[in-house]
């Protein structure tokens, strides 16, 4: 009975000092949570000049609270973001005894030293970015067992040795990037997707082995055999040198026919526009036609200032979300290039993730996943139900997950982006109701066609900050105002905009009196 007495009182002072059983199963037999051992372990490894660590507490239970810390509802770290904050010093092997992390973003620091092999360990990986550091050695073949691995960028480090193989048969990956690093010998066949190896001068591919490495095979010539030697590389430059003349002229004039027949023949045909961007699925406008039924008014999901978004079959049964732009003459092909490329670099698990585009003399498009819960607007809305969709518990996860993805877009995307229409419409949710921002980008991408032009005011009336809509000039502070009337809305349930049906109350969320 007093055994019983004691475990009670013992169990009630654990969720009084906020240990719940879930943060129980990460504590050692001595009482240490093994995430912030090795959390507190990585702080002790690196070196924090602006003082972004100081809130990593070894005395703490719940690392969930920390900055750049991200949890999953079971109160398991599953993120680390990290970008941008002035970090160097060395990444410590304790990485690997994070079990549950998913995201790993540490880009744009100045770390040093090995990749630490542990990181391997981490079975639930997605996303691993670790460029534009000072990282040396050889990339760890251990990472080469993150079969789950969608996204591994390396690039822009001081990485040397050859392309393990285990990483270049990551048949997961979406993109993989280890450009300008000091990596050697053979490419082995990589399988990623999509994959840059630029900037790296030492690298070989199989055409080449005999000179693999920049080793010089052994000579050994007489005089005469050097002159012979130089006579015939001058008679073979000559011949090269006419010969890529004549097949240039060829090539130019099979061009211009076929512009010609194509221009005057054959009449104004829609073409797609041959490029690509990063790690981005180029789509043909025809491929979209055909997953949206040609864009059937059936398969709209939404429409709002920037076009409207039509819900897509792809071949291998995928279902995405098409937005066929507005104006498609806002942007000329380089803009357009550019704004896409730097919205496909924003990756972050509250931010939707852009998949793919389309680009024609005629359209602008572009392909985004699925959300199947809609928007945080659509749960909002009074479903005819008893119990709503959205309870307190997932409105808090909603409202978190959002200012997660404003901050990344403000502190860490380099440049950064400004949003300037944050509103429950934009707030999409997955199927675990998992908060994710979007239209991130396109503000910017649609005032392309002004581009000597920055104050042109663009949101959501009833979203818009009023010194916005005076000065016509858009900050950070513009999407904090409009996170905050999001947060009435996800609060309060009602509209930040309301026209009035004639009984109830009209106007702005801020003009309502809820009391």
């Amino acid at each position: 009975m007093v055994t019983l007495v004691v475990l009670l009182i013992f169990s009630i002072f654990l969720l009084w000092v906020g240990i719940t059983p879930a943060s129980m199963s990460l504590l050692s037999p001595k009482g240490v949570n093994y995430e912030v051992a090795a959390l507190m372990s990585m702080k002790n490894k690196m070196r924090d000049e602006y003082h972004v660590l100081d809130g990593w507490d070894i005395n703490s239970v719940d690392p969930c609270t920390w900055y750049m810390v991200g949890c999953s509802s079971e109160g398991n770290v599953v993120s680390l973001e990290m970008a941008s904050m002035g970090l160097s010093g060395t990444l410590s092997p304790s990485i690997g005894n994070l079990t549950y992390l998913r995201t790993l973003l540490l880009q744009n620091n100045q770390l040093s030293g090995p990749i630490p092999a542990e990181i391997g360990k981490l079975s639930e990986l997605l996303t691993l970015d670790l460029s534009g550091n000072q990282f040396d050695g050889e990339i760890p073949r251990a990472l080469g067992r993150l079969i789950g691995l969608s996204y591994l960028r390396l690039s822009r480090n001081r990485l040397s040795g050859q392309i393990p193989k285990p990483v270049a048969y990551l048949s997961g990956l979406s993109f993989l990037d280890l450009s300008f690093n000091n990596l050697s010998g053979p490419t082995p066949k990589i399988l990623a997707k999509d994959y840059s190896i630029a900037g790296n001068s030492f690298l070989c591919s199989a055409l080449h082995m005999q000179n693999c490495g920049g080793v010089p095979r052994p000579v050994n010539e007489t005089n005469s055999d050097r002159k012979t030697s130089n006579h015939h590389r001058w008679v073979v430059s000559v011949i090269i040198g006419v010969s890529c003349t004549f097949i240039l002229t060829v090539m130019l004039l099979v061009c211009w026919v076929h512009w010609y027949r194509s221009r005057f023949l054959t009449g104004y045909v829609q073409h797609d526009y041959e490029f690509t961007i990063g790690h981005l699925k180029r789509f043909s406008f025809r491929e979209l036609q055909v997953a949206t039924g040609n864009f059937s008014s059936k398969n709209i999901l939404g429409q709002g200032g920037f076009g409207i978004v039509y819900k897509g079959y792809l071949p291998n049964r995928t279902v995405v979300a098409v937005k066929r732009l507005r104006d498609p003459s806002f942007t000329g092909e380089v803009q357009f290039q550019t704004e896409v490329e730097m919205i496909g670099l924003a990756v972050h698990r509250n931010l939707l993730r852009l998949y793919g585009f389309c680009m024609t003399s005629e359209e602008r498009l572009l392909i985004y996943p699925y959300m199947p819960n809609g928007s945080v607007a659509d749960c909002l809305r009074d479903n005819g139900q008893d119990k709503p969709s959205l309870d307190w518990s997932k409105r808090m996860h909603i409202a978190l997950g959002a200012a997660r993805g404003l901050l990344y877009l403000h502190e860490q995307c380099n440049p950064k982006i400004i949003h300037r229409d944050v509103k429950a419409a934009n707030i999409l949710l997955d199927e675990s109701f998992e908060a994710v921002v979007g239209d991130f980008g396109l503000a910017k991408l649609l005032d392309c066609r002004d581009s000597h032009v920055t104050t042109a005011v663009r949101g959501t009336i009833g979203h818009i900050a009023p010194e916005y809509l005076s000065t016509g000039q858009s900050s950070e502070k513009t999407d904090v105002f409009g996170y905050g009337i999001l947060l009435f809305e996800l609060i309060t349930g009602h509209k930040a905009l309301d026209a009035g049906n004639g009984q109830g109350q009209k106007g702005t969320i801020l003009d309502r009196d809820f009391v």
